[in-house]
């Protein structure tokens, strides 16, 4: 049987490659109510106890309850993380904190089950696609990785399913994908779908266009590439200077994110929308708004009606993540 914590702080953990975020919730009417949130440093930390024991300094209030979603896979109540050499643990959480219930997610699947509690204001349809109630729900979200989930419409409710889909082998669509894929081969061997729609994915587009003659480099943007985070100098050169070369890699980049995000469509059956998450989709919206990624999407043959009668949305709220971290800390089995 599960209860809900009514009048409980419960500590809800959004833990990514780049950025942890921590929050204090309280249960609200339609979803948890944040009290505080804080920012951190994933890299600039040993691991994810010296960051909630900075966020309980901090804040001095009694927590017996938290989950986190962690980017990683979650087995057993522990996790390796795939960006950060940590290994998180359930157990040692709780005992160190004196915590009475610590449960780790794969942040996905935290951010999934945020999407059925969030307003309408906190998404951008692309399409103009109905959503059928109590089907399937996708969620893709390219950041730091590249995170997929599933939320399973069953008895009137939704199950949460996490993946590791990110890393399933990329698959090109045309010549020029398939020299990207040849480029990323000799460097990788192994080349999965996060080589290529993710942050550093798309400085891996970059790349090949720049050392396969495809664009010639700027001094500029030379200098930005290695003065700030390269996936968002090059993306400011796509959007904000036009660079052509830029503007070329973003739109391949797009194409394959919108064939990917049709293929877990098709996988997961999720009739009831797919939904772009993770730090990219709400950077490049002005580009998904073009017509290249829902041509991507939709372009699967047989199946094109199909897919082309799927909602797909924009998650806006950067903190989905955590709001279902805490919805999670607040179901108490």
């Amino acid at each position: 049987m599960t209860r809900t914590l009514d009048k409980t702080l419960v500590l809800a953990g959004d833990v990514g490659g780049t950025k942890t975020n921590l929050g204090l919730f309280l249960k609200g009417k339609g979803r948890p109510v944040p009290k505080v949130i804080e920012t951190f440093s994933s890299q600039a930390a040993p691991d994810l106890e010296s960051i909630v024991r900075q966020f309980l300094e901090i804040h001095k209030v009694s927590v017996t309850h938290a989950c986190f979603g962690v980017a990683g896979p979650v087995i057993d109540g522990k996790s390796k993380t795939t960006n950060l050499p940590w290994n998180i643990y359930e157990d040692r959480i709780k005992k160190k904190f004196n915590f009475h219930h610590v449960e780790l997610v794969n942040d996905l699947t935290a951010t999934a089950m945020a999407i059925p509690i969030l307003n309408k204001d906190e998404f951008f349809a692309l399409n103009q696609a109905d959503p059928k109630k109590d089907q399937n729900l996708a969620l893709i979200a390219p950041g730091t990785g590249l995170g997929k989930a599933m939320l399973i419409s069953q008895d009137g409710r939704y199950l949460p399913v996490p993946s590791e889909g990110g890393h399933a082998d990329y698959a090109p669509n045309n010549e020029a994908e398939i020299k990207l894929w040849q480029y990323l081969h000799q460097q990788y061997g192994h080349v999965s779908i996060e080589r290529v729609v993710s942050g550093s994915g798309l400085v891996n587009i970059y790349n090949w266009f720049k050392d396969s003659g495809r664009l010639s480099e700027p001094e500029w943007l030379k200098i930005k590439i290695k003065e700030m985070d390269p996936a968002k100098a090059v993306t400011e050169a796509a959007l904000v200077s036009k660079n052509p070369g830029c503007v070329e890699v973003l739109n391949m980049f797009v194409s394959i994110f919108g064939a990917v995000a049709g293929n877990l469509a098709l996988t997961g059956m999720a009739t009831g929308g797919v939904y772009l998450g993770g730090g990219i989709p709400p950077k490049i919206l002005s580009k998904l708004k073009e017509n290249i990624f829902m041509e991507a999407f939709t372009n699967k043959g047989r199946f094109k009606g199909f897919l082309e009668r799927i909602p797909v949305k924009v998650v806006l709220n950067d903190k989905a993540a955590l709001i279902g971290a805490a919805y999670c800390a607040m179901m108490v089995k």
